[in-house]
């Protein structure tokens, strides 16, 4: 067997140490003789010293050169120090996703209207890198992964394409999961998809169940403290979408609460109600198309009226467990808070709201439906040093992480 180069270096220069005082030696005797000699043999030729001499010296510089020889022609690379060994172990994985994986899912891009068929992996890609902003914590990214790969894998093994176009199976906008396309996520920032690659290859194969089935993964962006019930906002109760506290989302969301103005002829005709069916609101309509109109501003006394005519017709009735306007009363109709939020397009339906003049001022909090995970919320626990297992099992009550491609063989053999 050869032996290494580090072993053959060792044992070249023990060769050396043993043969430079024996050289180094026998030149000297053959100087000093050399000496004695050289009056008597000035004119004649002395090969004996001349022949001892060039391999005395033959021998030195093989010694010299005997590692050269010996070892490898390229450098001698360090030992790794414990602390580079651990990091090399824990290389990030930003390669991205396999594009030939069985699992394919067509979506429907409606900007070109056309379909782009994509592995898995890479739709959830896409889908992270348009549901949450790329400067997100690692595990609130890994969590934004697992919910939305549970979405899809869900609809997949249901079958469902409701809301796409005949050859899709979801769309690229928020009635299903948005997502970036193929084409722009090239033109991304490369240490922004390197991030979305690490989030993804991380979390692969992973998804959310309940009772070994996929769960309805609901995510909003901004919560008002709670998130809600799924009875309270949907009608239909599901046992992993319940309400919990989200405290995070108020100090870090740039979502948090949001102030809307709008006139009185606005509300009433974007929640479908004539005048008369909110007197309060009549009389202001009515102020303002006669003698009072005129004025920039109403006084201060109108406004006091207002106020108090406004907070008799239009009330908020009660509120749900996740703190949401669950019923309010608007003259002689009644409304779900989800009907006043999605009427009026406001962000949320935790909201309040008081009149000011001929103006009603909406006061929301948070940002979304409020069912599922808080995507502010995430953020708020993966700073705090969560894991994204914590943060999906936190607002996904009672749920197990599963394999996508087990279910997904499961459905096929079924």
């Amino acid at each position: 067997m050869a032996m290494q180069p580090r072993l053959l270096l060792e044992e070249a220069r023990r060769l050396a140490s043993r043969l430079r005082p024996r050289l180094w030696g026998g030149f000297r005797v053959l100087r000093r003789r050399g000496r004695r000699r050289s009056r008597r043999s000035a004119a004649r030729p002395r090969p004996a010293l001349v022949r001892a001499t060039a391999w005395a010296g033959a021998l030195t510089v093989l010694a010299l050169l005997m590692p050269l020889l010996l070892v490898e022609p390229r450098p001698l690379q360090r030992a790794a120090s414990p602390g580079s060994e651990r990091t090399a172990q824990v290389a990030p994985d930003v390669a991205p996703p396999e594009a030939g994986a069985a699992e394919q899912v067509r979506v429907y891009l409606s900007g070109t209207r056309q379909v782009e068929r994509v592995a898995l992996e890479q739709y959830v890609r896409g889908v992270i890198a348009a549901e949450m902003p790329s400067d997100f914590e690692l595990e609130a990214l890994k969590a934004q992964a697992i919910a939305a790969r549970t979405y899809i894998v869900r609809r997949l093994l249901a079958q469902d394409a409701s809301g796409a176009p005949d050859g899709a199976d979801v769309t690229d906008t928020v009635a299903h999961q948005a997502y970036v396309p193929l084409a722009e996520m090239e033109r991304r920032p490369q240490d922004a998809v390197a991030k979305l690659n690490r989030a993804v290859n991380e979390t692969k194969d992973i998804v959310l169940t309940y009772k070994g089935e996929p769960i309805m993964a609901a995510f909003f962006s901004t919560s008002n403290g709670y998130t809600e019930n799924a009875e309270d906002y949907w009608t239909n109760p599901v046992p992993y979408l319940k309400s919990v506290s989200s405290p995070w989302d108020q100090a870090i969301s740039p979502r948090y609460t949001e102030q809307v103005e709008m006139g009185v002829s606005t509300v009433l005709a974007k929640l479908g109600l004539s005048a008369n069916a909110v007197p309060a609101l009549s009389r202001l309509l009515d102020s303002s198309n006669g003698t009072n109109h005129t004025r920039p501003e109403p006084s201060k006394h109108d406004s006091k009226l207002s106020a108090a005519a406004f907070s008799k017709d239009i009330r908020i009735l009660s509120h749900t467990p996740g703190k949401r306007v669950e019923q309010v009363r608007i003259g002689t109709h009644r409304f779900t808070g989800r009907e006043v939020r999605e009427k009026l397009d406001l962000r949320s339906s935790a909201f309040e709201w008081k009149m000011e003049g001929d103006k009603v001022l909406i006061t929301t909090f948070g940002f979304g439906h409020g069912v599922g995970m808080s995507q502010y919320g995430a953020q708020g626990m993966a700073k705090e040093g969560a894991s994204a297992e914590k943060i999906v099992t936190y607002y996904y009550k009672g749920v197990s992480l599963d394999k996508a491609s087990k279910l997904l063989t499961l459905n096929l053999k079924n």
